[in-house]
């Protein structure tokens, strides 16, 4: 079953690399005078690759929740990591401050006004940014440390 599942696989990536390729070779086939025919040469290929994007995604995406649900400790683990990080976004949140965004003459920037909540979500991105940043060079830190108590 696995050498079969391998070889359909196997034959799926070479037709979507053919179909690829082949829409690949048609834009320089393609006169370079014919803009719209240029257009439209450029759009196939361009709509095939995002449909290849959101089929990828889609895919990545049931797969990983099919794994959850089959698995009730990863599901409890990342149920847990989910929390952590909706209680780092709350901490990044009232961290955040709304205030005006202005330039270098102290000018207050155009939808940068005092109290906007893209000032406040911006700062809360950023603080996020950090805190994270800060656990992850804790535990860095942390298993660097233990590993040379180890050895």
């Amino acid at each position: 079953m696995k050498g079969n599942l391998s070889k359909i696989l196997s034959i799926v990536v070479a037709v979507i690399a053919i179909i690829g390729a082949i829409l690949f070779i048609r834009i320089f086939m393609t006169d370079s005078e014919d803009l719209e025919a240029l257009s439209s040469a450029v759009g196939t290929i361009v709509t095939y690759s995002t449909s290849l994007l959101y089929f990828a995604v889609g895919a990545t995406i049931i797969l990983s929740l099919i794994g959850l649900f089959t698995n009730p400790d990863n599901l409890k683990k990342t149920l847990l990591g989910l929390a952590v990080l909706g209680v780092v976004l709350v901490i990044a949140y009232f961290t955040a401050d709304s205030a005006a965004v202005v330039d270098t003459q102290g000018v207050v920037l155009k939808g940068g006004e005092e109290g906007s909540s893209i000032n406040q979500w911006v700062g809360t991105g950023i603080w996020y940014s950090v805190l994270l940043g800060a656990a992850a060079s804790f535990f860095f830190v942390y298993d660097l440390v233990k590993g040379l108590i180890k050895s």
